[in-house]
Protein backbone atom coordinates (compact mmCIF):
# COMPACT_ATOMS: atom_id res chain seq x y z
CA UNK A 1 0.00 0.00 0.00
CA UNK A 2 1.41 3.15 -1.19
CA UNK A 3 1.89 6.25 1.32
CA UNK A 4 -0.88 8.24 0.71
CA UNK A 5 -3.51 5.70 0.28
CA UNK A 6 -2.27 4.33 3.65
CA UNK A 7 -2.77 7.68 5.27
CA UNK A 8 -6.24 8.18 3.99
CA UNK A 9 -6.87 4.77 5.34
CA UNK A 10 -6.20 5.54 8.46
CA UNK A 11 -7.81 9.01 8.82
CA UNK A 12 -10.79 6.80 7.93
CA UNK A 13 -10.77 4.63 10.56
CA UNK A 14 -9.65 7.42 13.20
CA UNK A 15 -12.23 9.89 12.16
CA UNK A 16 -9.33 12.32 12.71
CA UNK A 17 -5.83 14.23 10.98
CA UNK A 18 -2.36 12.35 10.89
CA UNK A 19 0.28 14.10 12.65
CA UNK A 20 2.99 14.64 10.19
CA UNK A 21 1.25 13.20 7.57
CA UNK A 22 2.66 15.68 4.44
CA UNK A 23 6.20 14.66 5.61
CA UNK A 24 5.37 11.05 5.28
CA UNK A 25 3.42 11.22 2.12
CA UNK A 26 7.11 13.07 0.89
CA UNK A 27 8.96 10.82 2.23
CA UNK A 28 10.21 12.38 5.67
CA UNK A 29 12.10 14.89 4.97
CA UNK A 30 11.95 16.94 7.92
CA UNK A 31 15.41 18.39 8.66
CA UNK A 32 15.98 18.11 12.81
CA UNK A 33 19.24 18.30 14.42
CA UNK A 34 21.89 15.97 15.27
CA UNK A 35 20.57 15.41 18.75
CA UNK A 36 16.98 14.08 17.65
CA UNK A 37 18.47 11.42 15.75
CA UNK A 38 18.43 8.31 17.67
CA UNK A 39 15.30 9.87 19.77
CA UNK A 40 13.90 5.91 20.71
CA UNK A 41 15.96 3.49 22.33
CA UNK A 42 16.03 0.28 21.30
CA UNK A 43 14.24 -0.58 24.86
CA UNK A 44 11.00 1.86 24.32
CA UNK A 45 10.99 0.64 20.43
CA UNK A 46 10.39 -2.70 21.78
CA UNK A 47 7.50 -1.15 24.40
CA UNK A 48 5.79 0.31 21.31
CA UNK A 49 5.76 -3.08 20.23
CA UNK A 50 4.06 -4.12 22.70
CA UNK A 51 1.68 -1.42 22.86
CA UNK A 52 0.93 -2.04 19.08
CA UNK A 53 0.07 -5.53 19.53
CA UNK A 54 -2.20 -5.02 22.35
CA UNK A 55 -4.01 -2.65 19.52
CA UNK A 56 -3.42 -4.79 16.63
CA UNK A 57 -2.61 -8.41 18.06
CA UNK A 58 -2.21 -11.14 15.93
CA UNK A 59 -5.02 -13.76 15.08
CA UNK A 60 -4.96 -17.06 12.77
CA UNK A 61 -5.61 -15.15 9.96
CA UNK A 62 -2.27 -12.35 10.10
CA UNK A 63 0.05 -11.61 11.94
CA UNK A 64 -0.01 -8.31 14.50
CA UNK A 65 1.54 -5.07 15.21
CA UNK A 66 4.74 -6.89 17.05
CA UNK A 67 5.56 -8.89 13.58
CA UNK A 68 5.13 -5.92 11.54
CA UNK A 69 7.58 -4.00 13.87
CA UNK A 70 5.62 -0.70 14.05
CA UNK A 71 7.84 0.41 17.03
CA UNK A 72 10.86 0.37 14.22
CA UNK A 73 8.58 2.68 12.39
CA UNK A 74 7.29 5.22 14.85
CA UNK A 75 10.86 5.46 15.73
CA UNK A 76 11.93 7.04 11.92
CA UNK A 77 8.10 8.95 12.15
CA UNK A 78 8.65 10.87 15.24
CA UNK A 79 11.73 11.58 14.51
CA UNK A 80 12.06 12.80 11.13
CA UNK A 81 8.10 14.12 10.83
CA UNK A 82 7.24 15.45 13.90
CA UNK A 83 7.69 18.56 14.95
CA UNK A 84 9.44 19.52 18.32
CA UNK A 85 6.08 19.94 20.19
CA UNK A 86 4.70 17.17 18.73
CA UNK A 87 7.89 15.20 19.72
CA UNK A 88 8.21 16.42 23.33
CA UNK A 89 3.94 15.46 24.09
CA UNK A 90 5.24 11.85 22.26
CA UNK A 91 8.10 11.15 24.63
CA UNK A 92 6.24 12.50 27.47
CA UNK A 93 3.50 10.10 26.68
CA UNK A 94 5.48 7.00 26.88
CA UNK A 95 6.29 7.87 30.86
CA UNK A 96 2.82 9.08 30.94
CA UNK A 97 1.37 5.66 29.88
CA UNK A 98 3.69 3.99 31.99
CA UNK A 99 3.06 5.71 34.95
CA UNK A 100 -0.84 5.56 34.22
CA UNK A 101 -0.73 1.48 34.19
CA UNK A 102 1.42 1.07 37.10
CA UNK A 103 -1.34 3.82 39.19
CA UNK A 104 -4.19 1.68 37.59
CA UNK A 105 -3.08 -2.14 37.63
CA UNK A 106 -0.19 -2.00 39.94
CA UNK A 107 2.51 -2.96 37.54
CA UNK A 108 4.04 -1.89 34.91
CA UNK A 109 2.58 -2.55 31.07
CA UNK A 110 5.34 -5.37 30.55
CA UNK A 111 4.40 -7.01 33.26
CA UNK A 112 0.46 -7.27 32.49
CA UNK A 113 -1.68 -9.50 31.02
CA UNK A 114 -3.22 -8.92 27.90
CA UNK A 115 -6.59 -8.31 28.97
CA UNK A 116 -5.33 -5.72 31.47
CA UNK A 117 -3.29 -4.21 28.74
CA UNK A 118 -6.44 -3.85 27.06
CA UNK A 119 -8.57 -2.17 28.92
CA UNK A 120 -5.85 0.23 29.68
CA UNK A 121 -5.75 1.34 26.13
CA UNK A 122 -9.64 0.73 25.93
CA UNK A 123 -9.60 3.59 28.82
CA UNK A 124 -7.61 5.86 27.42
CA UNK A 125 -8.63 5.67 23.91
CA UNK A 126 -12.36 6.65 25.56
CA UNK A 127 -10.26 10.34 27.24
CA UNK A 128 -9.10 10.81 23.88
CA UNK A 129 -12.76 10.75 21.96
CA UNK A 130 -14.41 12.56 24.73
CA UNK A 131 -11.51 15.06 24.65
CA UNK A 132 -12.06 15.34 20.85
CA UNK A 133 -16.34 15.93 21.56
CA UNK A 134 -15.23 18.34 24.22
CA UNK A 135 -13.13 20.86 21.62
CA UNK A 136 -14.91 20.02 19.28
CA UNK A 137 -17.91 21.49 20.91
CA UNK A 138 -15.93 24.67 22.09
CA UNK A 139 -14.83 25.16 18.60
CA UNK A 140 -17.98 24.90 17.26
CA UNK A 141 -19.48 27.61 19.98
CA UNK A 142 -16.08 29.65 19.37
CA UNK A 143 -17.42 29.94 15.75
CA UNK A 144 -21.12 30.99 16.48
CA UNK A 145 -19.91 33.52 18.79
CA UNK A 146 -17.53 34.65 16.11
CA UNK A 147 -20.06 35.01 13.44
CA UNK A 148 -22.63 37.05 16.07
CA UNK A 149 -20.23 39.17 17.33
CA UNK A 150 -17.99 39.78 13.95
CA UNK A 151 -18.43 43.71 13.35
CA UNK A 152 -17.44 44.07 17.19
CA UNK A 153 -14.18 42.90 16.52
CA UNK A 154 -13.73 40.48 19.44
CA UNK A 155 -11.10 38.30 19.72
CA UNK A 156 -11.21 34.35 19.31
CA UNK A 157 -10.64 32.87 22.24
CA UNK A 158 -9.68 29.91 20.70
CA UNK A 159 -6.87 30.00 18.18
CA UNK A 160 -4.81 27.96 19.08
CA UNK A 161 -5.96 24.14 18.30
CA UNK A 162 -5.30 22.09 21.51
CA UNK A 163 -2.16 19.22 21.26
CA UNK A 164 -2.84 16.11 19.93
CA UNK A 165 -2.93 13.49 23.01
CA UNK A 166 -0.25 11.05 23.28
CA UNK A 167 -2.03 7.73 22.98
CA UNK A 168 -3.52 9.23 19.98
CA UNK A 169 -0.21 9.68 18.54
CA UNK A 170 0.74 6.14 19.33
CA UNK A 171 -2.81 4.68 17.72
CA UNK A 172 -1.97 6.72 14.62
CA UNK A 173 1.74 5.52 14.18
CA UNK A 174 0.41 1.74 15.35
CA UNK A 175 -2.12 2.07 12.42
CA UNK A 176 -0.05 3.76 9.57
CA UNK A 177 3.13 1.57 10.47
CA UNK A 178 1.07 -1.81 9.83
CA UNK A 179 -0.93 -0.70 6.79
CA UNK A 180 2.59 0.58 5.44
CA UNK A 181 4.52 -2.81 6.23
CA UNK A 182 4.46 -6.09 4.14
CA UNK A 183 3.11 -8.24 6.60
CA UNK A 184 0.28 -5.47 7.15
CA UNK A 185 -0.44 -5.38 3.52
CA UNK A 186 -0.38 -8.72 2.87
CA UNK A 187 -3.46 -8.86 6.00
CA UNK A 188 -5.34 -6.22 4.26
CA UNK A 189 -8.42 -8.76 3.73
CA UNK A 190 -8.42 -9.65 7.00
CA UNK A 191 -8.42 -6.60 8.83
CA UNK A 192 -12.11 -4.74 8.73
CA UNK A 193 -12.56 -0.48 9.32
CA UNK A 194 -13.35 -0.82 13.29
CA UNK A 195 -16.73 1.33 13.53
CA UNK A 196 -15.67 1.65 17.70
CA UNK A 197 -12.28 1.08 19.61
CA UNK A 198 -12.68 -2.55 21.47
CA UNK A 199 -9.14 -2.76 22.03
CA UNK A 200 -8.02 -4.05 19.00
CA UNK A 201 -8.49 -3.40 15.57
CA UNK A 202 -10.91 -6.88 14.89
CA UNK A 203 -9.30 -8.69 12.01
CA UNK A 204 -11.50 -12.13 11.21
Amino acid sequence: MDRRTAISRVAMILGSTIIGADLFISGCTNEHPAQVQALLTDAQVSYLNEVGETILPKTAASDGAKAANVGAFMKIMVRDCYSPEDRQIFFDGLDALEQRCKKTLGKGFLSSSLEERQKLLITLDAEVKDGKKRNDLLQQKEAERQKSSQAGGKPNYLKKTPPTPYFAMIKQLTLLGYFTSEIGYKSIGYVSVPGRYDGNVTKS
